[in-house]
């Protein structure tokens, strides 16, 4: 098996700082730049279904064998690697192989391995990992791709100790593999918009046992394109890029990098309480007053709170008795009910 680092042999035990930084191998070159895929990293690609997360990581893998560059993933040298797929039937999985191959000809040919029988066994069994094992070594490979993970283990995704074994499985098939592994896996059902690792079904585990973490989303369900966002152990933060697919090739290409997300659109303002509170009328709960703010800025309920709080404090509403009122709104009447609970800072002393 190729391995960069097996000719400069790695210092061990206790040694001084000047000992250390002479007889440690300068650090090797990502297989993905920019920092993507470390030498025998762990690398999760992940999205919601039909995203096009395996058609991507295919896309990788030729990059990868043919030693050639795409779509924004640079690729310096060819790398052997293994794929471990476990959705599609070995025929159907081959016709894609074939039409992605015809856009690179026969560069990977002699690089790119395919495991036929990878289907059926388990990582998180010591048959299964020895089956990885064998099949990496008969390759020798220096990359393992495993699509998608799910198929590849019977843990609980919801279990944080059953994952974690799980991960130990991962490490110690790239440990004794010495290869990389790009592993495809689903994404939990509701996810914010700057989550990437955490976003990852399988508890914080998996966040724990990566080096690199690609997240695809679909900008316009009518469009084939995908923005990708990447969040990076080791390496500097790169920004979100959009890819669009050829239907034909089923090649992903680049088309610049994604608009970058407004940070202000879901803040705030005082004056979008004030005007949700007088739509609302002279006096307002602080749930209907919550309410109204969501539905007229489209914010959360937490960034409507801090609105309110902040709306207090500035006293550009004012509360009294739980309800709250404009400031030129004199508190003539209650309307019937409890009064909310809800807090709201004092401002010199004052209750508002």
């Amino acid at each position: 098996m190729n391995n960069p680092s097996s000719s400069n042999p790695v210092a061990s035990g206790v040694l001084s700082l000047g000992e250390l930084l002479t007889l440690q191998p300068a650090p090797q070159p990502s297989l993905i730049e920019p920092g993507l895929l470390p030498p025998q990293g762990i690398f999760f690609c992940g999205g919601e279904p039909k995203v096009g997360k395996s058609l991507l990581v295919a896309n990788m893998a030729f990059c990868l064998a043919a030693g050639s560059s795409r779509a924004g993933f640079h690729v310096s040298t060819r790398h052997r690697v293994l794929m471990c797929q476990f959705e599609l039937p070995v025929d159907r999985f081959a016709a894609r192989l074939a039409e992605m191959r015809r856009s690179v000809g026969m560069a990977a040919d002699g690089y790119l391995f395919v495991d036929t029988r990878a289907a059926g066994h388990l990582l998180s069994t010591p048959a299964g990992l020895n089956h990885f094992l064998a099949a990496a070594r008969s390759a020798a490979a220096e990359v393992i791709i495993l699509d998608p993970l799910y198929s590849a283990h019977d843990q609980d995704e919801n279990d944080t100790r059953a994952m974690a074994a799980l991960c130990q499985s991962l490490l110690r098939l790239r440990d004794a593999s010495k290869a990389a592994l790009i592993v495809v896996h689903h994404v939990r059902k509701s996810i914010g918009r700057n989550e990437i690792g955490t976003a990852f079904r399988g508890s914080s585990a998996l966040h724990a046992v990566g080096d690199s973490y690609m997240l695809l989303t679909r900008p316009s369900p009518q469009l084939n394109s995908v923005e990708l966002r990447f969040q990076f152990r080791y390496a500097p933060p790169q920004p979100a890029r959009l890819l669009n697919l050829d239907p034909d090739s089923l090649w992903f290409c680049a088309s610049g990098q994604a608009p970058t997300s407004d940070t202000t659109k879901h803040k705030v303002a005082s004056t979008d309480v004030t005007a949700a509170l007088a739509a609302i009328g002279p006096l307002a709960r602080y749930n209907e007053l919550r309410h109204r703010i969501m539905s007229l800025t489209h914010c959360s309920k937490r960034t409507a709170q801090l609105a309110i709080t902040d709306a207090c404090r500035n006293e550009s509403v004012i509360k009294e008795d739980g309800h709250y009122r404009l400031p030129l709104q004199p508190l003539t009447s209650l309307p019937p009910g409890r009064a909310d609970d809800e807090p709201c800072p004092r401002v010199n002393g004052a209750r508002n």
